[in-house]
């Protein structure tokens, strides 16, 4: 029973996914900030070239 025991301590196979896991977390926080970001710049573009338009024609 102990030497099972040992022996499942000392297993870190699941360390990988773990670590795998950590790293898709990670790489999903930064596209969606980096979504987020592009997303209020497009905002603030569109706004900007609509401003312009109605400056134009008026």
């Amino acid at each position: 029973m102990f030497h099972k025991l040992l022996r499942f301590l000392h297993n870190d196979s699941g360390v990988s996914a773990i670590e795998y896991a950590l790293l898709g977390g990670l790489i999903a926080v930064v596209i969606v900030v980096s979504v987020s970001t592009a997303g209020t710049r497009l905002l603030a573009l569109f706004t900007f070239v609509k401003s312009q338009v109605l400056l134009a024609t008026s």
